[in-house]
């Protein structure tokens, strides 16, 4: 039987921020709401990327769609303008229109301009499948849980905040385990400075044989705890944060280097998964008014990236060991059930090893 000791990082690069979480990346912070009544398994994870107005100030950004099953809103104009200017939301798939219509009256209600003086608004939604433990089907999340979870944003900030299986994580699985919100941070000593790295992932992905947990493949062992095994047809939602400057190029690059860290955990990225990635820089905030045409704004040096795209690969593996080890078992729709990392590694189902 696997110990715990395997869920220590052993052969860590880089030292973590303080609480080892995005929100360690100074500004950022995230809040949850979270739906837990029998078969109703579900939540809403709100990001802040700054503390000030994200539309007047917005963050330089980048996506990257890994592989495209997905429902996610927003990407197409953070690809074409390099840009963030709302917080971002992560829920079930069936809820993104609730969460699209609840962002954007937030934004209205923040920024009287938008729509009459000004252009339109960018609402970024992202979404994973909880379908299996959550009853998806009742579109259960409402505009007030988008709100709560926002409104939680703010009393979270320089704090850290719930992992696992809360908010929009709350029916995830990963691995065929008990998935949700995993985070973590890396510090980058860099000749300039030294700059925070983090990441939070939503997890919803993979299948238990294919498990490692930092370079120890156990899922074959694991898997003599599960009854039965499913196709891989789940989706991972990853955030990337930093406070180096670095351009939306520079930041998609950043963003492509965050399949290393879900290969490592055993991830294939299968056919019917959607895996996105959204990375940002709280430096060189780009003004919706300007005061000048030009811009001045400085960026790190090509040469100088890979230690941010090394950070970046451990930070995202760690991110979904965290979500792992966060949750707790959940029991959902039609009694489906996940168990959870920590019920495996401890023993507690050994039982059920001998009975096989």
């Amino acid at each position: 039987m696997p110990d715990i000791s395997l869920l220590q990082n052993k052969n860590r690069k880089f030292a973590t921020g303080l609480l080892n979480s995005i929100s360690d990346v100074e500004g950022v912070s995230v809040g949850h709401f979270t739906l837990n009544d029998g078969k109703i398994q579900t939540g809403v994870t709100a990001l802040l990327p700054h503390v000030g107005n994200i539309f007047t100030d917005k963050v330089p950004a980048a996506c990257h769609v890994i592989n495209g099953f997905g429902k996610s809103t927003g990407l197409i104009q953070i690809q074409e303008l390099g840009n963030i200017e709302t917080p971002i939301i992560l829920t079930n798939t069936l809820s993104v229109g609730t969460a699209f219509d609840s962002l954007v009256r937030y934004m209205l209600n923040e920024n009287d301009q938008i729509g009459t003086t000004t252009g339109t608004v960018n609402p970024v939604i992202c979404e994973c499948n909880d379908g299996f433990l959550n009853d998806i089907r009742g579109q259960h999340i409402s505009s007030c849980h988008i709100e709560e979870a926002l409104k939680n944003t703010k009393s979270n900030l320089g704090r850290g905040f719930e992992r696992g299986a809360v908010g929009a994580g709350r029916g995830m699985s990963c691995y065929e385990m008990k998935g949700g919100i995993g985070t973590s941070s890396c510090i980058v000593q860099s000749l300039s400075d030294n700059y925070t790295l983090g990441a939070l992932v939503l997890t919803n992905f993979g299948k238990l044989e294919d498990f490692s947990i930092y370079g120890k493949a156990n899922g074959e062992l694991f898997k003599k705890l599960q009854s039965a095994t499913s196709p891989d047809k789940g989706s991972v939602i990853v955030i990337l944060a930093t406070d180096a400057p670095l351009s939306d190029r520079q930041l998609k690059r950043l963003a492509t280097r965050a399949v290393s860290g879900l290969a490592r955990t055993g991830a294939y990225i299968a056919s019917g998964s959607g895996e996105i990635v959204i990375s940002f820089s709280t430096r060189n905030k780009i003004p919706h008014y300007p005061l000048t045409e030009i811009l001045e704004h400085q960026y790190l040096h090509e040469d100088h990236l890979d230690l941010f795209f090394s950070a970046a690969t451990e930070a995202v593996e760690e991110a979904v060991i965290d979500s792992l080890v966060s949750a707790e078992r959940v029991t959902g729709r039609d009694g489906h059930t996940r168990f959870s990392l920590k019920e495996f590694i401890s023993g507690k189902l050994e039982s059920r090893i001998e009975e096989k």
